[in-house]
């Protein structure tokens, strides 16, 4: 490892949650006025994410009075408090630019579903085969 990636390695965020494009994020912003620091919420979908490392960032889309707004955020930047993922969205593209150009409901992106798996046991399943071969 060259001097460049150690600097970079020591300023990496470490409680950065695991999101993609289409996911609906809530990113606190740290915003700075009169002196006073106060923390600023910023919900919209991702649209795109670009680079890798200290350089990655997002971008995220919403509509504010009527009007489309997006806003591109350094991922690893001391400015960002936190990211909170709403909810995960299923989308077969890896920038949805296109999002810009739709209104109502094609401008939605469909929610991921997630099946709870769960767990089952060797003893389960022969309690189930013995109660349905009786």
């Amino acid at each position: 490892m060259n001097l460049v990636d150690e600097i970079e390695k020591e300023n990496l965020k470490k409680d950065v949650p695991a999101f993609d494009v289409g996911d609906t994020v809530k990113v606190f912003v740290k915003v700075v006025e009169n002196g006073k620091e106060r923390i600023q919420a910023y919900e919209g979908v991702v649209i795109a994410k670009k680079n890798s490392s200290i350089r990655e960032s997002f971008t995220v889309r919403r509509i504010s009075y009527g009007v489309g707004v997006e806003r591109t955020f350094p991922l690893h930047s001391p400015r960002i408090a936190k990211v909170e993922v709403v909810r995960k969205g299923r989308v077969r593209r890896a920038k949805l630019y296109y999002l810009a150009d739709r209104t109502g409901k094609s401008a939605r992106v469909k929610e991921k579903r997630r099946v709870a798996l769960q767990k089952v046991t060797t003893e389960q399943v022969d309690a189930d085969t013995t109660e349905s071969a009786n």
